[in-house]
């Protein structure tokens, strides 16, 4: 384990009950989600590289715009 790691649990040991379980609830899914999209990439690394190369393509022909994040 590592130094940060412990000292997160040793925090972690301090909260009540329901706010551990309430994190640890949330670290879990993290940990699934992370092993999904995981199998999904390795699934799929052709139609991720044919993607890419779309997006690139699109763009040197100027058919994309910059984002502006006030506009989101």
């Amino acid at each position: 384990m590592t130094e940060l790691l412990a000292r997160a649990i040793a925090r972690l040991q301090t909260l009540p009950e329901s706010e551990q379980d309430a994190i640890a609830a949330m670290i879990l899914e993290e940990i699934e989600d992370d092993r999904r999209w995981d199998g999904s990439f390795a699934r799929s690394p052709n139609l991720l590289a044919k993607l890419a190369a779309s997006a690139m393509a699109e763009y040197r022909a100027g058919e994309t715009q910059e984002l502006d994040p006030e506009t989101l």
